[in-house]
């Protein structure tokens, strides 16, 4: 557990920054995302992907469910504060965590492009605009089974590219 932990922390805590833009929320889900695997170690399968994506899907998801949960709060509050999102908690970040977060965009920016037009446009809607695979069938006018298919099969694809670069990246460093 603490080698998985050393490897994928950083990851998943610059996934969770991104998404909930709050140091103390990023790092509950990364305390949520390993618990779960702790608790129920047969959630993860290893026949559907590796590691490194399903514990990073895991703390997307839990980050999603913080933020839908904030606002909702923030809407029946009536609170007219800045929504959660618009909020920027760190703006000096340290060298380390921006490279980190350079090189990780910049693989996953790199491995977008490999997908198909389909495939991008429904891991855009998910992951960067926060849509649920129905509001996506609705938006797109797309049946929900298609919708299921085409992210499953993007996500799957990314995996699979993120996880040849970073192979890739770690004979590089190899002396």
């Amino acid at each position: 557990m603490a080698k998985l932990y050393d490897r994928y922390a950083r990851p998943v805590y610059s996934l969770a920054m991104t998404i909930l833009r709050e140091q103390r929320a990023a790092e509950d889900v990364v305390q949520d995302a390993f618990l779960t695997f702790w608790r129920r170690p047969e959630s993860y399968v290893e026949e559907r992907g590796t590691f490194g994506p399903w514990i990073l899907r895991v703390a997307r998801n839990r980050s999603i469910d913080v933020v839908r949960r904030r606002s909702r709060e923030h809407y029946e509050s009536g609170d007219e504060a800045t929504s959660i999102l618009d909020r920027i908690v760190d703006p000096d970040p340290e060298p380390s965590d921006q490279l980190w977060s350079q090189t990780v965009a910049s693989n996953v920016r790199s491995a977008l492009v490999q997908l198909t037009e389909p495939q991008r446009e429904v891991i855009e809607l998910a992951y960067f605009r926060g849509l649920t695979q129905g509001e996506m069938a609705a938006q797109l006018g797309i049946p929900l089974g298609t919708i299921k298919t085409r992210v499953r099969t993007a996500l799957r694809r990314l995996a699979e590219i993120l996880d040849e670069a970073e192979v890739r990246s770690e004979w590089n460093d190899v002396p």
